[in-house]
């Protein structure tokens, strides 16, 4: 099978020659730069001054060019907008050097000077003269989004101020989606993926806006989390405005990318905690299932692109209702969260949706664990996921930057040898 027919199988819920595989097709699934930048050392494909950029600085996500792409048995390849989750482009490309030593690319606007604590402040749009939105402490790998929150007037507030947060895609990025699609379809044999801009509601890594200069409606996370049962009527008129102009873009997306797409990530909008759902049944049905049911009804009606969402955590309760909503496939699959047992999920929902990610625990075994246990852990992991199609193998979410090279290669082996 060709990249893409491996995917398209799995998306069909057919068994593929081996199981397919993504590595940098969403922001969500994609590989820490310090990572990225050892592993083009160990294959052998970095020339001297080399250096990765970071496309995705809010969570340092480094670019994976198509040579590593195929060390590591990429099958697809993502389409991503000029604009970055601080507001600024991808562009103007300068050196830096992370806290963990490896010397990598940044954008312009990029702030790579330490405040008199040592630590890497970033601002909304570069704009350093705004207060900062958000923060990499010394000797970190990643940012932590700085809360700017006006004192809540509960008369004074509008739901205009947090739909601001969704503009109407402009001109250049469409042909940038356009540009980038037509590439991928008529040179390449990979699946292609893009991300969506503006239909992930209430994600809460964007409830701050670390984008925007002036913050303003609700903004704090605690806050808004509680106004889900506090105020949700407010939160209901946001999402509301929000998906109006969401359903704007798909438009134009459609326009843009005809279907020149196989998989198109909507919304990474996390329900779950490690101990079980962080919203009710009742929360998600009342709030989000509605607009999410307009947004992929569309999708499904006018396109042939099969819908992602991306939850992290111990989400079981809700998957029936996820699938209701017209969701085609779930990712990470945390199987280190309560009720994610990787057989039980298989069993129970195996034929409705397709698993992406689950493929190794991120947060012990392949950061700490010897490679013997990531072979083992993720063999036994395709043999479960992969039987029958649906499965797209990932991480459980991006491969962090303290993973040991030599687990990453034990990984890569065992996708190697399930396809016996």
């Amino acid at each position: 099978m060709t990249s893409r027919e491996r995917l398209l199988a799995a998306l069909s819920h057919e068994q593929p020659d081996r199981v397919p595989v993504d590595f940098g097709c969403t922001p969500v699934s994609g590989i820490a730069v310090s990572t990225v930048s050892r592993l083009r050392k160990a294959f052998g494909l970095d020339n001297p001054g080399d250096r990765v950029k970071v496309l995705e600085p809010y969570q340092m996500l480094g670019e994976i060019d198509d040579d590593l792409r195929r060390n590591m048995l990429g099958d697809g390849a993502g389409i991503f907008g000029r604009i970055n989750r601080f507001g600024f482009p991808n562009s103007d490309w300068k050196e830096w050097t992370t806290f963990d030593g490896e010397n990598v690319l940044v954008p312009g606007l990029f702030n790579t000077v330490p405040d008199a604590k040592g630590d890497i402040l970033m601002y909304p749009e570069g704009d350093t003269s705004v207060p900062a939105s958000a923060c990499m402490p010394k000797g970190g790998l990643y940012f932590d989004t700085i809360v700017r929150q006006y004192p809540i007037e509960e008369e004074k507030l509008d739901p205009a101020d947090n739909i601001v947060d969704f503009p109407l895609i402009g001109e250049d990025q469409l042909e940038d989606f356009r540009v980038q699609s037509e590439q991928l379809r008529a040179g390449t044999d990979y699946g292609v993926f893009a991300s969506m801009p503006g239909t992930s509601l209430g994600n809460v890594s964007s409830v701050p806006g670390p984008w925007l200069k002036d913050p303003k409606g609700i903004r704090d996370i605690e806050e808004w989390y509680v106004s889900l049962l506090i105020r949700s009527d407010y939160v209901r008129e946001v999402f509301r405005g929000q998906t109006d102009i969401a359903m704007k873009n798909l438009v134009m997306m459609k326009e843009a990318l005809g279907d020149r797409v196989d998989v198109m990530y909507l919304t990474g909008t996390d329900f779950g905690t490690q101990r079980g759902p962080i919203t009710s049944r009742e929360i998600y049905r009342d709030l989000f299932m509605p607009f999410f049911e307009e947004m992929c009804g569309w999708i499904h009606e006018n396109t042939t692109w099969k819908i992602m969402i991306h939850t992290c955590g111990g989400i079981r309760p809700l998957i029936d209702d996820i699938i209701e909503s017209g969701f085609d496939i779930l990712n990470p699959v945390q199987t280190s969260a309560e009720g994610m047992d990787p057989q039980e999920l298989k069993d129970e929902y195996g034929d409705r949706v397709v698993f992406h990610g689950g493929g190794v625990d991120t947060q012990r075994t392949l950061p700490y664990g010897t490679p013997e246990d990531v072979y083992d852990e993720v063999r036994d992991r395709i043999r479960i996921l992969n039987k029958g199609g649906g499965y797209i193998f990932n991480t459980i979410h991006n491969i962090q930057a303290d993973v040991p090279v030599e687990n990453v290669f034990a990984m890569l082996k065992a996708i190697e040898d399930s396809a016996d």
